[in-house]
């Protein structure tokens, strides 16, 4: 399984692991299918509309396209950095930084994604409007995706993100919410110092800590986030960083 070290928001380098090319494909091929299922129904949808005004089904064409050619934009943000098909997959995109990508970051991807996938290509060669060698520049996404070291395609590149392989790592949390008994009072809040992109890796820590045991990552943070804050604590490590998720949790909801 390839491996690559992002660094996070407090100069302590984790593994992730890069999603394998045979789950991108899957994932890509499951997104596929429902969007062919949608135009089906669609056209089955539509098809009375034609039959009374083929100019009103152009235009009713049109809009019903929308969610497809904004489908990998919409779900990315809002599932944050999957589509059904990366999540079937237990995929998902990340930034470089180990964080969630930003909205232009998302954008980006999305932008170059009909570069790395030009099926407008495709329409002009089965059109003659284009020689048939042009056929070459569909595989733009996926050569990338062969020859980059992390499996990247231009798109990423472009934006800094990767997509990581979930079910080999820790569960990537979507927010960074814990429950917090009833009367829970905060100890530490110096944690208000920290911004959510440090909150959300902590959390993410704290997730792959308890999952591989490994207790050396969490005591080097610990550390690292002491000496930031100027904290001096007794608990044990692992105690502390939950501690502080619990904290910002207390000081943000309350």
């Amino acid at each position: 399984m390839q491996m690559i070290k992002l660094d996070t928001g407090f100069n302590i380098e984790v593994d992730f692991a890069v999603s394998p090319f045979h789950k991108r494909l899957f994932a890509w091929a499951i997104d596929l299918l429902l969007i062919f299922a949608y135009y089906w129904l669609m056209s089955k949808l539509l098809s009375p509309v034609q039959k009374k005004s083929p100019i009103l089904t152009n235009w009713v064409a049109i809009l019903a396209s929308l969610p497809v050619f904004f489908y990998y934009l919409i779900c990315e943000v809002i599932m944050n950095g999957q589509s059904i098909g990366k999540k079937v997959m237990n995929i998902q995109v990340i930034a470089l930084d180990g964080g969630h990508p930003s909205l232009s970051q998302y954008l980006l991807r999305w932008m170059f994604r009909f570069i790395d996938f030009p099926l407008i290509v495709l329409a002009a060669v089965a059109m003659q409007e284009l020689p048939w060698w042009c056929t070459i520049f569909l595989f733009t996404g996926i050569g990338c995706v062969i020859i980059s070291p992390y499996s990247q395609r231009v798109g990423d590149l472009v934006a800094g993100t990767v997509i990581i392989d979930k079910k080999t790592r820790t569960s990537w949390q979507d927010t960074v919410f814990t429950e917090l008994e009833t009367g829970y009072q905060p100890k530490f809040p110096q944690v208000m110092q920290l911004s959510d992109k440090d909150i959300n890796t902590l959390k993410s820590i704290i997730e792959s800590v308890k999952k591989n045991s490994n207790y050396d990552l969490s005591m080097r943070i610990a550390e690292r986030i002491k000496s930031k804050l100027n904290i001096s604590s007794d608990l044990d490590s692992l105690e502390f960083l939950e501690t502080l998720l619990k904290d910002y949790n207390f000081f943000t909801t309350d």
